[in-house]
């Protein structure tokens, strides 16, 4: 397609979706970790989260992109020692999985975080007031080796919930931030800490020191490349750039062509492509999305790409909560056309559907069907013999007809 200043909301949708990596080309029959890096290097990003109701969230945007695949690729990628890693972990929209290749354009961030600058407020102040410590911690490393904080906690006490850290916790926190150690693995989810040297290939380590406007300027155009077609604010949201910094950036690039203006259908504000943008004819996708997955992150965006509200509400009292614990969006023909209350439950087996919501105008018999596959798909790669329906909705009637074709097919 040429360039064009004008789009319509099916071209954005399709440009965006195309761009997120749906509606390609069938993936093979077998996932190698070939396919793995090449949809993670187009993402640019994966959210790290710590809730298991089903699986880690880092493995599901790339089972809705690709299918059954091994998650050992994903750690291999994340974890491994020597040439097999590709990724390492920072602070890339939350906690994040990026390629190797972004690592330079996170050293600014690095930067700034080690003179107490864009990071939590807590951990600037402990940076400031416990250097003592910080040393101390970053010495045990450098003699030791990769390290979790529990096995550096010289604290006496019980741990409260959530956030109670104990002082090596936050020590290894604001080094890591800063880019002074990274982390080496995990042991279950507890991270592993240790110099970036003996973690990270020299020839990543070894690349100049990008500017604060370089660095900036390359995110905002990886964002672009991710998301397809956004505002300015849907452009700094995808890697958490602050406003004044992508605004300036975004005015560097539209002056220099790397970045055109456009408007959307019913957008308010005005909205931003790459140059030449391909809108493909049609995306045939069907797939359960991550509460986390970066094609719905900003909500905002989500509503006026989909007219899709969507809140996490994990959090919620039970009471209070409209569509569930933990509840996948899921995407049929273009559209986000229902969302399923799901939950992995091992020592069972199964796959429990504990709601099912479809969308106006809702289902019909074909996705509905596609839904059930999706649902069979899943249970397939999480290894869980069965799906089993909670749900006394009649959306969930249906599926249960959808699921009873395909498993006596």
């Amino acid at each position: 397609m040429s360039t064009s200043s004008y789009f319509s909301l099916l071209q954005a949708r399709r440009l965006a979706l195309s761009s997120q990596g749906f509606g390609g080309r069938q993936p093979p029959a077998l996932v190698k970790s070939i396919q793995v890096n090449r949809l993670i290097e187009r993402l640019g990003i994966l959210q790290i989260d710590s809730v298991n109701a089903l699986v880690r969230s880092h493995y599901l945007p790339l089972f809705s992109r690709l299918g059954c695949y091994s998650s050992a690729l994903l750690d291999q990628a994340a974890w491994s020692q020597g040439r097999q890693r590709t990724l390492f972990e920072y602070w890339g929209h939350e906690a994040s999985l990026l390629p190797l290749s972004m690592f330079p354009l996170m050293r600014w961030r690095m930067a700034r975080a080690g003179r107490g600058e864009d990071i939590y407020q807590q951990l600037a102040r402990f940076g400031r007031e416990h250097q003592d410590i910080i040393r101390r911690v970053l010495g045990s490393v450098q003699e030791l080796g990769a390290l979790g904080a529990g096995s550096l906690s010289t604290r006496q006490e019980r741990a409260g919930p959530w956030w109670d850290w104990s002082a090596e916790k936050h020590a290894l926190e604001w080094l890591f931030a800063a880019g002074e150690v990274t982390v080496a693995g995990r042991r279950g989810f507890e991270r592993l800490y240790d110099l970036p040297e003996r973690v990270l290939p020299a020839v990543i380590l070894q690349q100049p020191m990008l500017s604060e406007d370089e660095a900036q300027r390359g995110l905002l155009l990886h964002a672009a490349n991710a998301l397809g077609i956004a505002t300015e604010k849907d452009l700094r949201d995808y890697f958490r750039l602050n406003p004044g910094d992508a605004r300036s950036r975004l005015a560097e690039l539209l002056e220099a062509g790397a970045l055109l203006s456009c408007e959307v259908q019913g957008w308010r504000q005005p909205a931003f492509c790459l140059p030449e943008p391909k809108v493909p004819r049609k995306v045939e996708a069907s797939a359960l999305l991550s509460p986390f997955d970066s094609l719905i992150w900003e909500r905002g965006r989500t509503e006026r790409l989909f007219d899709f509200r969507y809140r996490l509400e994990i959090y919620t009292p039970r009471d209070k909560r409209v569509y569930g614990y933990y509840v996948l969006p899921f995407l049929h023909n273009e559209r986000i056309s229902a969302r399923v209350d799901l939950r992995a439950e091992r020592a069972h087996g199964r796959l429990a559907v504990h709601a099912v919501h479809e969308e106006e105008p809702g289902l019909d018999d074909q996705g509905m069907l596609a839904l059930a596959v999706n649902l069979r798909r899943m249970a397939d790669w999480l290894g869980l013999a069965q799906v089993k329906l909670n749900c006394q909705r009649v959306s969930a009637a249906r599926l249960r007809v959808a699921l009873a074709g395909i498993e006596g097919a």
